[in-house]
């Protein structure tokens, strides 16, 4: 069973009408990686709203006519996601839209809410009726009752967010503002850029600024509330430096593009020490180090240069496969048909298999076997995290503790069980080398969780997951 990607946010502003909906759309292509069940995009023309948003990848959603429907603008709003809340339908695709008593309001949020189920039970009693089962309409709720009394709309998201408790990366459009929010606790990336022409750019990840052609400025600090408008670009701190930062790591160590620089780390050079801090702790004798692709490649080439054991492309991605195509009934196969076996890399070889984490085991086993079929003759197992011990409430699919193998076995139970000839994992105090000193929250491998526990809040998506890892 994997552990699946975030949500993408993203948001343009420009000086004057422009086709905003081709820049989001590419702007979504470059976050891809972070949700790919649904997708959708929402123009403001002069305060008219023009949304349009399905179930499936933005190459497949955004057909060329679809594209052509779209006016120009001056802002949109667009999001890809992988609901960690709420089914995977079509009702739960993003950007939210609300028509309220002060206007109109475009929202896409990235990240999970602590608080979600109490909010929107006092929401309920007092009369909210629901059409999604997001997290996102909770917020949307939130911030329109408050802009009600509110001078301004980011007035009434700031208030809004001293009832919020959890990980919300949001931007948000109004008719004439652009802003984009980051939780005080930055679990999320947010950050922001500039064309030459004038246009800013929002987006969850640095490699989605540069995409569209912008430069990128800077991250969007915990706690910050942006407002892009015609009379420039205002910051509200208000919420900032009221908790302790506590950024999701494994946003290095899987979530975001390898290209992406997120408060200030390289995600590319976190991966490599951690394969570097690997190779150092669980050394052994091998011909050759093997990465799985994506997220163990710069891993794998860190643990090569550390070990002095060269790096090989043993194992080729079918890039034109999705990761949701894969029917129920065929999900044994799915190892064998997204990754191939290089034999004439692999064959006679001792191999050191880099990979970014084990939930179940079942993908970790899959993996194992299809090098020993290309003729291995021996398979070490190295994991860029620790093992994942405990829930997640803050966007990353990790389920209860009844779905985690290592709740239930030893290192070496699981390296048996995977049919590994050994396996390390990375230590949970060499995690700091990641983030280089900075805050970050690791619950998932240690319980020490920022917010209180939601109460019954058990997850069990994986039974419903068509991958597995």
């Amino acid at each position: 069973m994997s552990v699946h990607e975030e949500c993408g946010v993203f948001g343009v502003l420009s000086p004057q009408p422009a086709d905003i909906a081709g820049t989001a759309y590419y702007g979504l292509y470059s976050l891809q990686h972070r949700g790919q069940e649904s997708c959708g995009i929402v123009v403001n023309d002069d305060g008219v709203f023009t949304s349009y948003k399905d179930i499936g990848l933005v190459g497949e959603v955004f057909t060329d006519s679809v594209m052509a429907s779209f006016p120009k603008g001056t802002m949109a709003v667009g999001h890809t996601r992988y609901g960690t809340t709420g089914a995977a339908n079509r009702s739960n695709c993003q950007p939210v839209v609300v028509n309220h008593q002060k206007g109109r309001m475009a929202l896409a949020h990235n990240g999970n809410l602590a608080n979600a189920a109490a909010l929107r039970s006092q929401l309920e009693l007092s009369g909210a009726i629901f059409h999604t089962s997001s997290d996102t309409e909770i917020i949307a709720y939130m911030i329109t009752r408050e802009r009600l009394t509110a001078g301004s709309i980011e007035e009434a998201v700031s208030r809004a967010m001293d009832t919020l408790d959890g990980a919300y990366s949001l931007v948000l459009m109004s008719p004439q503002k652009l802003i984009c929010v980051r939780d005080p606790f930055g679990f999320r990336p947010l950050c922001f850029g500039k064309t030459d022409d004038g246009t800013y750019i929002i987006a969850s990840e640095s490699c989605a600024v540069k995409a569209v052609g912008a430069s990128f400025i800077r991250d969007v600090e915990p706690g910050e509330i942006l407002v892009f408008s015609k009379d420039g670009v205002a910051s509200r701190r208000e919420h900032c430096g009221t908790r302790e930062k506590k950024f999701c790591i494994f946003e290095y160590i899987y979530f975001a593009r390898p290209d992406s620089v997120i408060d200030g780390v390289s995600v590319h050079e976190a991966r490599q020490r951690a394969g570097k801090t690997l190779a150092k702790i669980h050394p052994v004798d091998a011909d050759i180090v093997v990465g799985v692709p994506d997220s163990g490649l710069d891993a794998a080439v860190g643990y090569s240069s550390a070990s002095g054991i060269p790096y090989g492309i043993g194992l080729i991605k079918n890039k034109y496969i999705g990761r949701t195509f894969i029917a129920p009934d065929h999900r044994g196969d799915q190892v064998r048909i997204k990754l191939a076996a290089i034999e004439d890399v692999i064959r006679d070889k001792r191999v050191v298999l880099i990979d970014d984490s084990i939930v179940r085991g079942t993908t970790s086993r899959r993996l194992v076997s299809l090098i020993r079929d290309a003729g291995a003759k021996e398979v070490h197992m190295r994991i860029t995290a620790p093992p994942f011990l405990y829930p997640c409430y803050y966007g990353t699919d990790i389920d209860s503790q009844d779905n985690l193998i290592a709740c239930r076995h030893s290192i070496s139970e699981i390296a048996a069980l995977i049919g590994a000839d050994s396996l390390g994992y990375l230590p949970a105090e060499s995690l700091c080398e990641l983030s280089q000193g900075q805050g970050f929250c690791s619950a998932c491998f240690d319980g020490n969780y920022p917010t209180k526990i939601p109460e019954g809040n058990v997850k069990k998506r994986f039974e419903n997951r068509i991958s597995e890892k």
